[in-house]
């Protein structure tokens, strides 16, 4: 499907009140013609014409004129001259109130259609695996969500309806001026195309360096997203100067882009108006000429308005020589949104699957492997049995497929071989939400929104936590003292990213978003390893009761932590190459020893 028969779809709910604005555009534009035209009556009356048509042969637009409001120019000249004004104050004030309705309605389509695509687009990406933002960066999704839906959506209004107002004032405008004098309207029509032709290659060129400089924008929205993601590291490693440089030649390519395209752009317009005024000058000299003829005289107060809507020409064929520059790019914006809504909706479920309870017995990894890329095995046949109410630690060097493996139980990713069970049911056969709901999951790289810590710690469910409950689970996860002396206690935002908050405590923030839930299953990504002794005391104080009657998956990087685990599983390379308690593995004096002998000798932080 091409990209204007999809961006139709997303128009098509707005269909009937399009027509309404088309109509409101069509009407702006016949009586603007009808306005102009208005000239003839008025020259007549101003100088005294005879206003009947019938002394001579008449035009088409005196016959109008004649059938509809000849009876309020006949009489004296000054009743005349009144009622013509009149006449023509009432079709300014019509014509510009259906180009407002015309330009409100439109606005509103657009507003709406952009509105209907963020939402789409926004809940297509909540339907994509891990995958796929791995794949795109974080600014280039936020230029697709706000920068490019604007100009994509900047054809409905801005190009389309002002098309349709335009290519309808052209018409009417060609009606009048061939039936003012056919012959001087030919000669216009011969040096159109001429016009157009020395403007294309302007609009391509322009067409060329705005698609340019919308990449570069995205590039902007990812340097921004990532150095305010990383504003520690930033700092702490001294590279503010690095990061202004390498944002100054995003911004340099934008603004490069940009002025070049504005450059050109600011060109048309008075390439195009110097083109068509010498155009409209010629036909003045022709016109003079053929006023001279015996043959083909056009009496003044016709060839005055004549000159004057061969002027107004000029401005809507110029728009309309401008639709395909605007349409083109935004199509190109519209193709950066369908690539993301072309992106394999995987984390999705498929119909009739169950709802998870828990887990009453175990849950198995029954030869399991993964690859993120074909042939590049991640997990390698790993097999894995844990009981309701055990603490099984998985170690391994960084890469061995720790994260990976317990990625695989809330279906963040799906095995490429083997199945993962719980109490013998795939756990494919559950909905990822009531899944994810039986699951505590607690990162290394906790996640803090710009929110309270009320809303914090509970997050996605709102609605159920009371503060009594959200206050018990902050005690329980040694928080609640620092909350007590934050300015507002629960009710204080804790800014973008909890930048206001230690390690230590945005963790413990975490561990009380946990307990709240109250899953039955957990998954810890340990990180404690980079706090100071009593912190990492609080924060251990408060993983134990969150461990405390829980089957729990511990991602273990300090190897003191997970000695007490019911069993310790190794991975490396993939693939599972021991499993034990902690003393068996020590004595077995394999991959586990050697790893457990370089802690002990290496300074822990």
């Amino acid at each position: 499907m091409s990209r204007v028969s999809r961006f139709i779809r997303f128009v098509q709910r707005y269909a009937g009140l399009l027509c309404v604005t088309f109509g409101a555009a069509v009407l702006a534009s016949v009586l603007d013609g009808f306005t102009y035209t208005l000239l003839i009556p008025f020259l007549r009356a101003l100088f005294d014409t005879p206003v009947s048509v019938a002394a001579g042969t008449p035009t088409a637009v005196e016959w109008v004129h004649d059938t509809m409001v000849g009876f309020a120019l006949r009489g004296e000249r000054s009743a005349a001259i009144r009622n013509v004004v009149f006449i023509i104050l009432i079709a300014v004030a019509l014509k510009n109130a259906a180009a407002y309705a015309a330009g409100s309605l439109g606005t509103y389509i657009r507003e709406s259609v952009a509105r209907d695509m963020r939402v789409r687009l926004y809940t297509h990406v909540q339907h994509l695996g891990l995958g796929f933002f791995q794949r795109m960066k974080g600014g280039q999704l936020i230029s697709r969500l706000i920068a490019d839906i604007e100009q994509a959506c900047g054809i409905v209004s801005a190009a389309l309806v002002s098309a349709v107002q335009n290519a309808v004032l052209l018409l009417v405008y060609l009606i009048i001026l061939f039936s003012l004098s056919w012959r001087l309207s030919l000669i216009m029509l011969l040096l159109a195309p001429a016009i157009a032709l020395v403007m294309r290659p302007i609009q391509l060129r322009i067409r060329a360096r705005l698609r340019s400089a919308f990449h570069s924008r995205g590039e902007i929205a990812a340097i921004v997203g990532e150095t305010l993601e990383g504003a520690r590291l930033v700092k702490a490693h001294g590279a503010e100067a690095y990061e202004r440089r390498r944002f100054a030649e995003a911004v340099g390519h934008v603004f490069k882009g940009v002025v070049k395209a504005e450059r050109l752009a600011v060109l048309a317009h008075p390439v195009s108006e110097t083109l068509g005024a010498a155009a409209v000058l010629l036909l003045v000299v022709l016109g003079l000429s053929l006023g001279n003829a015996a043959s083909g005289a056009m009496r003044p107060e016709l060839f005055i308005p004549f000159v004057v809507i061969a002027l107004r020409l000029v401005s809507p064929v110029k728009a309309l020589t401008q639709f395909p520059v605007i349409a083109e790019v935004s199509l190109a914006a519209a193709g950066r949104i369908f690539e993301v809504l072309d992106e394999p909706a995987d984390d999705v479920d498929s119909p009739g699957v169950l709802e998870c309870p828990g887990i009453e017995r175990d849950m198995l990894f029954e030869d399991v492997w993964f690859a993120y890329e074909a042939d590049t095995w991640v997990l390698k046949g790993v097999n894995l049995h844990v009981r309701r109410g055990e603490i099984v630690a998985i170690v391994g060097a960084s890469g061995a497929g720790k994260s990976t493996l317990v990625d695989l139980l809330p279906r963040f990713i799906e095995p490429t071989k083997g199945m993962v069970y719980i109490d013998g049911v795939p756990v494919s056969s559950y909905s990822r939400r009531s899944l994810r709901r039986a699951l505590g999951i607690v990162s290394q790289h906790t996640v803090i929104f710009n929110d309270t810590v009320h809303a914090n710690i509970a997050y996605g469910d709102q609605e159920n936590a009371s503060r009594e409950a959200v206050e018990a689970a902050a005690r329980a996860a040694n928080a609640h003292g620092f909350i007590q002396r934050l300015p507002r206690g629960y009710g204080t935002v804790l800014g973008e990213r909890g930048l206001r908050l230690s390690g230590g405590e945005r963790q413990r923030i975490a561990i009380a978003r946990a307990l709240l839930r109250d899953p039955p299953i957990l998954i810890l990504d340990e990180a404690t390893s980079a706090l100071d002794t009593e912190v990492e005391r609080l924060v251990q104080e408060a993983i134990g009761r969150l461990l405390q009657n829980r089957t729990v998956l511990v991602i273990a990087h300090r190897l003191s932590t997970v000695a007490r685990a019911d069993q310790i599983v190794v991975l490396d390379g993939g693939r599972m190459v021991e499993r034990g308690r902690h003393e068996e593995l020590v004595a077995a004096g394999g991959l586990y020893q050697r790893l457990h002998a370089l802690e002990m000798v290496t300074p822990q932080p």
